[in-house]
């Protein structure tokens, strides 16, 4: 099996981290999930830089982002499927 481009931890998380360096926009990404090393292909929808976070579906503002199979916190803005999640979309709920 090629390297993945980025890990997904459990099935039900909706965002995985990218793996690789210099992610471009188009990109057919190669993705695992950890959990039972079963693959998947998603395209990246926007640069995104190594260890950043990727939607992997489409994401309305309101919708808890999980990672790690954990509540990590609320999309503030619409994110597309393979569309980088970050600080400018991602807010954590602690505060």
């Amino acid at each position: 099996m090629p390297a993945p481009h980025l890990l997904v931890h459990e099935h039900r998380d909706n965002v995985g981290v990218v793996v690789v360096e210099g992610l471009k926009a188009g990109t057919r990404m190669l993705g695992c999930v950890t959990a039972d090393n079963s693959t998947f292909d998603l395209e990246a929808g926007a640069d995104i830089p190594i260890g950043h976070k990727v939607a992997l579906v489409d994401l309305r503002a309101g919708d808890t982002a999980i990672k790690y199979g954990e509540d990590i916190g609320r999309i503030v803005a619409d994110v597309a499927r393979g569309g980088h999640v970050h600080v400018h979309n991602l807010k954590t709920k602690r505060w």
